[in-house]
């Protein structure tokens, strides 16, 4: 028997508003949400996980629009693979540019910090 989840337990699950839910499908991030005849949303597991993918990709700085691509190219198949593999390196790319500018951040910040801690010695 395949497992299916409402959009609340899907709320709970994911922490996406239904809100959210219903804007991802709207725009294509998630597509083929089954529906009972009451027009309710059910979420299979696949839908779940692709959401959690999804979210992934979203706290790690993708825009909606190279989210709406993935997705895209997800829903074309197969035949996308080496192209969704291509948008994943670039975008894992981009994330350790913004960690390495970050860390240089903590590091001035770390020196200015030490630098005011020796000039409250002084005082």
């Amino acid at each position: 028997m395949k497992t299916t989840h409402t959009i609340q337990q899907v709320t709970k699950i994911t922490g996406l508003s239904a809100h959210t839910l219903r804007y991802y499908e709207k725009i294509s991030l998630i597509r083929d949400i089954e529906r009972e005849g009451n027009g309710y949303r059910y979420y299979s597991e696949k839908d779940v996980e692709w959401l959690q993918f999804l979210i992934r990709l979203r706290d790690t700085g993708m825009p909606i629009r190279d989210m709406q691509r993935f997705a895209e190219l997800r829903y074309r198949g197969n035949e996308t693979v080496a192209e969704r593999r291509q948008m994943l390196e670039r975008h894992k790319h981009q994330i350790r540019e913004h960690i390495d500018r970050l860390l240089g951040n903590i590091e001035a910040l770390n020196e200015k910090t030490d630098y005011y801690r020796e000039l409250e010695k002084e005082r």
